[in-house]
């Protein structure tokens, strides 16, 4: 297993950090649903909701988990993370989780060990497909960023303690390569952004429909609305990985060095918005940190645990 750098430790940091950001500050947004119009109208007109505290939901509750797995162990052990994500749950179970992990994750709780026949036994023998492993993995991905292979690799194995789907463990490699790159560009002058990024994504995502979505993606013409995009690549309103991350990793690829802007963009495409905006405040947070956020946004943010960051 490849040795974690302190500039990855601390881009893994970030990732959670702004995960955490986005989450909560997506979730704000639902209150105005039963009336999308105004929904666009505030966000196009970039003002911050107003109430305080911004709750984060299961998506920053399970990032947690998996970035106490790599404090922890350096790497992910599934049955231990299972473990995790059962006890953060009967912790807390008023977060916002999905039907499937309401059903899953008590068990696991119990069970650690069994976290792979019974995460396959969801949807009648499918396993989820769901967005769930993508929206906590942003942190993984920066913590391996100095091995692309390693991210992805571990991405999967992240993954597959909740989603063994194909498409849900796809789901996860991608937002996971899209946080290693991203953090490469803090010490590595730049790396690559935009459609290029995009592009070394698709070509590191296994075959399939979450692989399609972001090679759509990065074809996508210079200027496309966020609206046009959400409504060609899905916008999380289906659940789906297929539906989410493609949307999520194109807001955040075209907005590398703004973490609010790419935030405002992404809450733009609607939908899933808290979770579309977890993966792009993880990915771009990789590489910039909360730089160039409002204050005010921080001061409203659910504090995450203590122990983030003291880093042990």
């Amino acid at each position: 297993m490849t040795t974690t750098t302190t500039p990855a430790r601390q881009a893994a940091r970030d990732a959670l950090e702004g995960l955490a950001l986005g989450d909560a500050f997506g979730e704000r947004w639902f209150g105005l649903f039963r009336a999308p119009a105004e929904a666009v109208e505030q966000i196009r007109a970039r003002r911050t909701p107003e109430e305080s505290p911004w709750h984060w939901t299961d998506d920053t509750a399970m990032a947690l988990c998996v970035y106490r797995a790599l404090l922890d162990q350096d790497g992910v052990n599934r049955t231990l993370l299972a473990a995790m994500f059962g006890a953060t749950f009967l912790a807390d179970p008023a977060r916002g989780y999905g039907y499937g992990m309401t059903r899953l994750l008590p068990v696991l709780a119990e069970r650690p060990e069994r976290w792979s026949s019974e995460a396959r036994e969801l949807f009648e023998g499918q396993g989820s497909l769901g967005n769930g492993a993508a929206m906590r993995v942003a942190p993984l991905g920066a913590w391996f960023a100095d091995d692309l292979d390693e991210a992805a690799e571990q991405a999967a194995h992240s993954a597959e303690v909740t989603h063994t789907h194909p498409e849900g463990v796809a789901g996860a490699v991608a937002v996971a390569v899209a946080a290693a790159l991203a953090a490469r560009g803090r010490t590595a002058g730049g790396g690559p952004a935009g459609a290029g990024l995009l592009h070394e994504v698709a070509a590191r995502t296994p075959a399939g429909a979450i692989r399609a979505g972001v090679t759509a993606a990065a074809d996508l013409p210079a200027g496309t609305e966020p609206w046009r995009a959400a409504d060609l690549l899905g916008n999380g309103q289906r659940i789906r990985a297929s539906d989410t991350v493609p949307f999520a990793l194109w807001s955040a690829a075209h907005h590398l060095e703004d973490l609010a802007g790419a935030l405002w963009t992404t809450a733009e495409g609607l939908g899933d918005v808290d979770t579309t905006c977890a993966i792009t405040g993880g990915v771009v947070a990789a590489r910039t940190g909360l730089s160039g956020v409002p204050a005010a946004w921080l001061e409203r943010r659910e504090a995450l645990p203590e122990w983030v960051a003291e880093g042990e």
